[in-house]
């Protein structure tokens, strides 16, 4: 097995990362932001305010795109398994 080989397929690993972790990511950056922006505007300074709405929109995330999610992760390891016998040899 080659450095180059090994570099690519630790770059696939992480675009493949990037892309399964997004989703999730930027909703509860998203949501982070606007309970922020309320908390500053009310004054308002109790922590369970931005962890509750972050928990409930991560969780309606997973439920929407937790399918294509798996699917990704799943074609991910599918190609690792594949390369097994070349990379041995």
């Amino acid at each position: 097995m080659s450095p180059d080989t090994v570099i690519s397929i630790g770059q696939e690993a992480l675009k493949t990362i990037a892309l399964i972790s997004a989703p999730c990511l930027l909703t509860v950056l998203v949501i982070g932001v606007l309970v922020g922006m309320f908390q500053a505007a009310t004054s308002i300074n109790e922590m369970t305010l931005s962890f509750i709405p972050k928990l409930i929109v991560l969780a309606l995330v997973l439920m929407i795109a937790g399918s294509w999610m798996l699917s990704i992760a799943v074609n991910f390891a599918l190609r690792i398994f594949e390369l097994i016998p070349e990379l041995v040899s």
